[in-house]
């Protein structure tokens, strides 16, 4: 199982709207509004980080008033 934490940055006023659809994702273990230089935190998990990335691409940042997306992988030692 690989885990990665998605930075998100949203269009003002969509924060709530953003963290509702991303919160309601199977692959979202935890969601977080931030304050600060980005305005969401992710915890996904998936089967490797490839599919981190697809669901990143294909689900995230599909989402109407996603900015753009920052995610860190990981270790898996």
């Amino acid at each position: 199982m690989s885990v990665g934490y998605v930075l998100i940055n949203v269009e003002p006023g969509s924060e709530f709207s953003v963290f509702n659809e991303t919160s309601e994702l199977s692959f979202v273990v935890d969601a977080n509004l931030l304050f600060g230089d980005h305005d969401l935190i992710l915890k996904i998990e998936a089967s490797n980080m490839g599919e981190i990335a697809r669901l990143v691409v294909d689900s995230i940042r599909s989402i109407d008033g996603v900015l753009n997306t920052k995610t860190l992988a990981c270790a898996e030692l």
